[in-house]
This record gives C-alpha cells, structure tokens and sequence, in this order.
C-alpha cells in the first residue's frame, strides 16, 4: 500500500457506515458517579482523570475493576472517522465524495515520528543527510530572485509569481534550473558572505529538485 493511500476519512454523519466507523465508549459523568458511589474521588486519582470532565472515556480508565463496573452503563460515540479498509469499493468511492480533501488521513499521516523518521533518511529529496525534509525556498521578500534576475536567471527569478499563478514547470526546465543553480552559485560569493550563508541552502534544494525532475520525469512547481 502506498504512503498516499487514504486509511481514514472523516464524515459529518456516520449513518449507513456504521460498521466501519470508529468510536468511543463513553459514560456520562453523573451515571459515573452513580456507579463508583462514595470511592468517586479515589477513581478520580488511581486512574488520573480530571475531575472537571462531563464525560467518561472508557479507554482513559486504567483500573480494570473500576472499567468492568461502568462498561455495562458505556454507550457508543462516533468519532466521525471511517476506515477505509472495513469499507466495500462502492462504499469507499462514495467516503471519498463524502470526505472533504483535508479530512482524510493516509498511511504517511498515520507513521510514527520513529517511522517518519527512517522514512525521511531514505528520502532522495532530504537536505540535510535525512534529519529533515526539502525545506522551504524562503521567505517571500527573499533576495535570491532579485540576484537571480540580476544574472539573467530567469526561472529562479520568477519563483514568487510561479507561486501566486500555480505555475508548473516542465522536465525541460530542470536542466535550465540547475544551469541557473550553477550560475548563481558561482557569483554568490561576490554578493557578499551574508548572500553566501543565506542562500547557499536553497540554492542546494533547488538543484535536489531539479535532479529529482530529471531522474524520474517528473514535473516541479513552488508553493
């Protein structure tokens, strides 16, 4: 399964997926209250619960007999996540329509930090030896386009309008923006040591760029 895979996908209203739904065991806090009695303050602490909660988690309550008493008493709340595995094809197409873009999680969403971690070393893209991910261009009044346009470096020059038109560039343009990279890497040091400290990384992360886009044929752009 690729790591662009949806798993989940979270909906206004469960109804109709009910069985691929996930939930929550909950009790109300005065149905709690009722059960535990009189050792209400001692469940508060040996299972560390706030006692300004409304509602009881059944998960939270670590004490096994305190979770045997009120489970009887515990009723189902929806999360409003679905999973996407417990879901037939027709149904999955139809979570799909039904999720909004940003209320879908998938499998790079749900690695570990430890996951991610190893994930990100292996990533051609990475910077900095695999401790971090490709890193931004800059802020928007950053002063490399301005060097760039000075040496006649077009595509670098233009980033921060590509930005605001959503412009993609071709595979053809990856090999003028490392011609571009080159350049500009030769005639930083004449733009002083701050120039050279400032954007020596970016120039560094445009040219990953530009040979990922050559490698596997792909196209690039900037947001």
């Amino acid at each position: 399964m690729a790591k662009t895979s949806v798993l989940k996908v979270n909906i206004k209203s469960v109804e109709g997926y009910e069985s691929c739904a996930e939930f929550d065991m909950i009790v109300p806090v005065e149905e709690a209250k009722k059960i535990i009695g009189e050792d209400w303050e001692g469940f508060l602490k040996r299972n560390r619960i706030d006692p300004d909660v409304e509602t009881i988690y059944i998960e939270k309550v670590k004490n096994e007999m305190d979770r045997a008493k009120l489970l009887p008493a515990a009723k189902k709340q929806y999360t409003g996540w679905v999973v996407m595995e417990k879901a037939d094809p027709e149904q999955q197409k139809k979570l799909m329509d039904l999720a909004d873009p940003d209320e879908r999680l998938t499998k790079w969403d749900m690695l570990s930090f430890d996951e991610m971690g190893e994930t990100c070393k292996k990533c051609e893209l990475s910077w900095d030896e695999g401790r971090g991910c490709i890193g931004t261009f800059g802020p928007e009044n950053s002063g490399l386009p301005d060097i760039a346009r000075k040496y006649g470096m077009t595509i670098i020059a233009s980033i921060p309008e590509a930005v605001k038109n959503k412009t993609k560039f071709k595979v053809e343009d990856a090999q003028r923006l490392l011609e571009e990279v080159r350049v500009i890497r030769e005639k930083l040091p004449s733009e002083g040591k701050m120039a050279v400290r400032r954007y020596s990384g970016v120039l560094q992360r445009l040219e990953k760029v530009a040979y990922m886009s050559l490698k596997y044929k792909v196209r690039f752009y900037f947001i």
